[in-house]
């Protein structure tokens, strides 16, 4: 991944800028983001409010001029997940409507992605319900990190810039030199993904084999393709909220002979009750970013946060110049 910060703070930004003044605002769900990522930019957060009303209304204002400017939206979708979604719909309706030349939604964690197909009778596509408002509020373009279903991009008719948590991930684990490292995918779903962090860490993959028997976001895990015997061993995944996943597969190694277990998650949602199963699971590190605003409780001593702040901003810089996204995924 390119790290040149000259990619980011080169000559400033002026009224001047051919693609216009670059502003990036900060919704409540992507405030503490935001502000890492203007850090980066060596921008102020631009001036907007949110107020939430006592009967649950959202109300959003923008309190600067952005008529011909190219705006940035840093709004997740965490939980609260319904208000932080319809808050961004919101914040995206305002910025067309004050004449912004360009409007982009970035969009740390895309919590419906988890919504992405018809598997049962009678279910709705959440994740297409959510891509199709987000395009009839009025977004020129999205930016997002680690969909839980990389097709969900094709369910966007305006274009979608994908990142990945995955090269700070691997240079965290790169820097602790872990011996005899085996790369773990809880389940086939992630395991191309897991393959690439196994190419890059220099370490063979195992597969786990898990099911889910209802929506109690209980896993349980049938088998482990590959030995982890003697192996430390680094289970990766896109997300986890209950913990149940990772958990089980940390026991199923330690079960196979592993020495010791680490995981890592581009986004640690943890919903109630999680951080103490974590505390008292197998896994001696969990490693996730700071996608997620939101915690129902404190974090559990095993977790370290680590950002993707210079990875948003790097992209926001290259789209605002009209440069390559892709070219920042050169490893």
């Amino acid at each position: 991944m390119a790290t040149d910060t000259s990619l980011i703070i080169q000559d400033g930004f002026s009224k001047k800028d051919p693609y216009g003044e670059l502003k990036v605002f900060a919704g409540r769900a992507g405030d503490h983001l935001g502000r890492a990522i203007c850090s980066y930019l060596g921008l102020g957060v631009a001036r907007s409010e949110a107020v939430m009303f006592s009967e649950g209304n959202v109300f959003v204002r923008v309190l600067e001029n952005v008529r011909g400017r190219d705006v940035f939206i840093v709004q997740g979708t965490d939980h609260p997940v319904n208000d932080n979604f319809m808050e961004l719909l919101f914040w995206i309706d305002a910025f067309k409507r004050a004449s912004a030349t360009q409007v982009t939604a970035v969009i740390p964690y895309f919590s419906y992605a988890k919504g992405d197909k018809k598997d049962e009778p009678r279910v709705s596509i959440r994740a297409r319900v959510c891509a199709d408002c987000i395009e009839a509020a009025g977004a020129d373009r999205v930016l997002t990190m680690d969909l839980h279903s990389p097709q969900i991009q094709g369910f966007f008719k305006v274009p979608v810039d994908h990142l990945y948590a995955m090269p700070v991930l691997v240079d965290y684990f790169r820097a602790k030199e872990l011996p005899d490292l085996v790369v773990a995918a809880p389940d086939v779903g992630f395991g191309k993904q897991a393959y690439k962090f196994g190419e890059m860490l220099h370490a063979p993959v195992v597969l786990g084999n898990k099911t889910r028997r209802g929506h109690d976001e209980k896993a349980e895990m049938l088998d482990i393709v590959g030995d982890v015997r003697g192996k430390n061993v680094l289970i990766v995944d896109d997300f986890t909220i209950s913990g149940g996943t990772l958990i089980e597969m940390a026991l199923g190694c330690k079960k196979r002979g592993a020495k010791e277990v680490y995981a890592c998650v581009s986004h640690g949602v943890f919903s109630k009750g999680s951080a103490a199963k974590f505390k008292n699971s197998p896994i001696k590190e969990l490693v996730l970013t700071d996608t997620i605003s939101h915690r129902f409780e404190p974090l559990p001593p095993c977790c370290t946060v680590v950002s993707v702040a210079k990875v948003f901003a790097e992209a926001i810089i290259s789209i605002h110049r009209r440069e390559s996204v892709s070219r920042l995924f050169n490893y």
